[in-house]
């Protein structure tokens, strides 16, 4: 007797699982990166410019308490001059605007990406156990979409540009 009600409990809890794993959700989650700590968090964390010695030390900007530094790092700043935009002109200098938007723009892209980005991701959620156990199917869902990043690396080697390195392969990969 009791052993027929521990089996009836037993499976009356893995069909609880099992629908609390088929929880509709809208926005399908691929990568299950989520902290459930307070901790710092790390990806939001960039590494302090190198420090230079100027020419001259009067050329040093005076300290400023809780102001900026010269080595604080300075991503979209430094985006716009590596795209060939003037220091200092923010995303509103004309010749940078020129020359992003040259080949045309779409209104509404953005819109229109996130839609079908949508789309992908609730086609390629997973299996039922995956989503139950947070599996990370993100890669899985992309591979059709992934660049080849060592047939790149060839591509433009035998034309002489210079270029980083790729990371090894892992074992198996073509």
């Amino acid at each position: 007797m009791q052993a027929a009600r521990l089996a009836h409990l037993a499976g009356a809890a893995a069909v609880s699982l099992l629908l609390a794993g088929c929880g509709g959700k809208d926005e399908p989650h691929l990568m299950n990166l989520r902290s459930t700590t307070n901790g710092p968090d790390e990806f939001g964390i960039l590494p302090p410019k190198p420090l230079q010695m100027p020419a001259s030390l009067a050329e040093l900007p005076s300290p400023t308490p809780g102001g900026s530094n010269i080595t604080d790092p300075t991503p979209e700043a430094d985006a716009i001059v590596a795209l060939g935009g003037k220091p200092g002109a923010g995303g509103a200098d004309p010749a940078l605007v020129a020359y992003a938007t040259r080949m045309g723009i779409q209104s509404g892209i953005r819109g229109q990406l996130a839609a079908e980005d949508l789309e992908h991701r609730k086609k390629n959620q997973g299996r039922i156990l995956q989503r139950l156990f947070k599996q990370n199917v993100y890669y899985k869902a992309y591979e059709d979409t992934a660049l080849d990043q060592h047939a790149e690396l060839e591509y433009w080697r035998r034309r002489g540009v210079a270029n980083p390195s790729a990371p090894p392969r892992k074992d198996g990969e073509r």
